[in-house]
């Protein structure tokens, strides 16, 4: 009996956005009309975001990818032997793991990251899924967190903070807390509030490989004795809401969340929580107040959310990319996960390459190269065919890095010596026609609108910045105003609570620094 072909369309986000659904109506029309053995499986995305929506079929020598596929294509791709995976159309891109953009990287967060259905737990099982959580049950608590200690693993959401410190820290906290009626909880909670520019490599996780971070969230309440656990979803991300939602059904039905999980005693619950549509719930502490009912306010520290978190019980709060990273390092050990990497940077980043760039997408690759190499291997220079001039790594709140810094290794001590920060690896690219003053603004503005304001240097330093550089770029006293916008910078960086005030002088900064001629006419750059 023939078997049937499978043919992949990917379900997430940025392949739905470029029509990838008008794809499978088409698709199913044209299969049903000629009578042909095949089925879609609606898989994730391999994460090369200039090929989308990427169309994948299953042949005997592999999966065999053609893209960026349109609706109308369609036809012609069946026509020139789709199913058997023929070279004779012009979308033809040969096998999917030769691609060189897939091949050169070191996946291992994102291993299965558009290669499954990403609701399917068989699917993601046949592939190690699950393989680390198994062993997490055969150990002790203190074990596991000795494992992510040893393996150098630290938080991917901007920080940098060793996530096993922080875990021994929730373990060894007390839970009791009299008066209060969470006395004994501990929880596991994720930061899911992506909200850096130019980042999605969270979003890709939970819409390509959602079983990942929820095994990954099960090994961290095992680890310190949380029995509940939330995702605090950026609001903006419905489509990894349902993929979530669907995942975490399926995953209590098998026995692999809830009560008594694969029958070992441990209990673990966990549910997503949609995010109130602010930048600044981000910051862990705000993101605390607003998963508790209220408006969104960083808290001073200490206390320490590891020792009074969420509803003042002990927390990890960790991102995606995080917890994500867990089940390998369960799975494979600690030093196979610490052979990746560089220094005090182990393991693997997802970085992701956006703005003015020819071959936009997540690209996972060990600590280590440099920006340059990522750049040139990986993003093909800019859209606009022009010169790149500026990159910003790190988000809004990372610095603009002229060329003479690109040759900086990623890692986040190299970036740190030149004043710069990896953060949550997002890479924004600007050509030589932009306006670094108006980018400069910009920062501020950004902070002007996404302050808490709860501190004053933050809420007040960075309005004053907004019309300091107004003031510079209109010549008025300029020397004068050069001045006062560094005192401001230092007022912001030292004096406020968070990193939202205290890292926007960063992208200024650099900016002032290395891009002086746009701060010189009235107009900005000509």
């Amino acid at each position: 009996m023939k078997s049937v072909t499978k043919i992949f369309i990917p379900r997430d986000t940025t392949a739905l956005s470029l029509g990838a659904e008008d794809i499978v109506f088409a698709m199913k029309e044209a299969i049903q009309e000629r009578g042909l053995d095949a089925e879609i499986v609606r898989n994730g995305s391999r994460g090369m975001f200039w090929l989308e929506p990427l169309v994948e079929v299953d042949t005997p020598e592999g999966r065999v990818a053609y893209g960026p596929v349109q609706q109308e294509d369609v036809v012609s791709l069946l026509d020139n032997g789709l199913l058997e995976g023929a070279s004779g159309h012009p979308l033809y891109l040969g096998k999917t793991e030769e691609i060189p953009y897939l091949k050169k990287q070191q996946r291992l967060t994102f291993a299965r990251a558009g290669i499954t259905d990403p609701v399917s737990i068989e699917e993601y099982m046949a592939l190690d899924g699950y393989a680390g959580l198994k062993k997490a049950l055969e150990i002790t608590s203190q074990e596991i967190v000795d494992e992510i200690k040893a393996s150098g693993l630290r938080g991917r959401g901007g920080a940098a903070f060793p996530a096993g410190i922080k875990w021994q820290t929730v373990l060894d906290a007390s839970a009791d807390n009299p008066g209060n009626r969470y006395s004994g909880e501990k929880y596991i909670v994720c930061n899911a509030d992506e909200g850096d520019s130019g980042t999605f490599a969270d979003r890709l996780v939970m819409e390509a490989d959602p079983y990942v971070l929820i095994e990954g969230m099960t090994i961290a309440g095992i680890a310190v004795g949380a029995e509940n656990g939330f995702i605090y979803l950026r609001s903006e991300y419905p489509v990894a809401h349902q993929i979530l939602d669907e995942a975490i059904t399926r995953a209590m039905n098998a026995g692999l969340l809830g009560n008594d999980i694969l029958g070992s005693g441990k209990n673990f619950h966990l549910e997503v929580r949609l995010g109130a549509g602010a930048y600044i719930c981000g910051e862990e502490t705000s993101l605390l107040d607003s998963l508790e009912g209220k408006r969104g306010m960083v808290r001073a520290k200490p206390p320490l959310p590891a020792i009074k978190g969420l509803f003042g019980q002990p927390t990890i709060v960790n991102n995606v990319l995080t917890l994500a990273a867990v089940p390998y390092i369960l799975d494979k050990g600690a030093q196979a996960y610490a052979d990746f990497g560089m220094g005090r940077s182990r393991g693997t980043l997802a970085f992701q390459l956006a703005g003015n760039i020819n071959c936009g997408g997540m690209v996972e690759l060990a600590f280590g190269t440099s920006l340059k190499e990522l750049l040139d291997d990986f993003g093909q220079g800019t859209a606009s065919g022009r010169p790149m001039r500026a990159i910003q790594v790190g988000g809004p709140l990372g610095a603009y890095m002229p060329e003479e810094q690109w040759d900086t290794p990623l890692d986040y001590e190299a970036f740190a010596a030149v004043g710069a920060v990896l953060g949550h690896g997002g890479i924004v690219v600007f050509d030589d026609q932009v306006d670094m003053a108006e980018q400069a603004r910009f920062a501020m503005e950004f902070c002007v609108e996404e302050s808490c304001g709860k501190c004053t240097p933050c809420r007040i330093g960075s309005t004053r910045g907004v019309e300091v550089i107004d003031r510079i770029v209109a010549d008025e006293n300029r020397d004068a105003n050069l001045r006062l916008l560094d005192e401001l910078c230092d007022t912001m960086e030292f004096g406020s609570l968070c990193a939202m005030g205290g890292m926007t002088p960063n992208p200024v900064r650099s900016a002032v620094k290395y891009f002086a001629d746009d701060f010189d006419k009235p107009s900005g750059r000509s």
